[in-house]
């Protein structure tokens, strides 16, 4: 079951984050943030893009959200997405309909550009794979560029990349964005998201 995330929902979702965090590059987080702290991000997110939670068996297994691209207003058709899967559910699809399911939200708030940002390793070790880009290319997003040695963590450089998806056409007068608030009825309607 998909549906989106509440402030509630910070405790479950940091203890899938902080995996990442402690055990991984894939997030370039040092330290693991507080409770609260992750509860401002998800209020933070919901003020204008989807928060969204996969749940299996009453349990959260994953959680995917959009973020400003950049600031300025030139930018406001493009998003970063996220995603996170927990460790021991991974592979098991949740994360494919977690991305369609967003990708659903942000057409819906006329979004057309969905970026990645992925940490990318010079050489594949415990730390980072090359699976998340494997994994983006997989939903069709394509490689757009490659930063070289520009995050250290766990006491190795590790590059970043990103990736791009267009999920609608670039018209010559775009469709003004809207903030998630304004189609959350149509959304949880139209997918049968709660």
């Amino acid at each position: 079951m998909i549906r989106i995330a509440t402030e509630n929902d910070a405790e479950k979702l940091l203890e899938i984050y902080s995996y990442y965090v402690e055990n991984t590059a894939i997030t370039f987080e040092y330290e693991v943030p507080s409770v609260d702290e992750f509860r401002g991000r998800i209020r933070r997110t919901l003020s204008k893009y989807p928060y969204l939670v996969a749940e299996c068996e009453g349990r959260i297994v994953g959680y995917a959200y959009a973020s400003a691209f950049k600031e300025r207003r030139a930018y406001d058709w493009a998003v970063e997405t996220t995603i996170y899967i927990a460790k021991d559910a991974r592979k098991r699809g949740f994360g494919k309909e977690l991305y369609m399911a967003l990708e659903n939200a942000l057409a819906l708030q006329n979004i057309i550009n969905l970026n990645a940002c992925i940490g990318y390793p010079i050489i594949e070790d415990e730390y980072l794979t090359k699976n998340s880009v494997q994994y983006h290319e997989h939903l069709g997003y394509k490689f757009v560029g490659e930063f070289h040695k520009c995050g250290y963590k766990f006491g190795k450089w590790y590059n970043m990349v990103w990736m791009e998806k267009c999920i609608s056409k670039h018209l010559d007068c775009p469709l003004q964005v809207m903030n998630f608030d304004e189609i959350r009825g149509e959304f949880s309607s139209k997918y049968g998201i709660q």
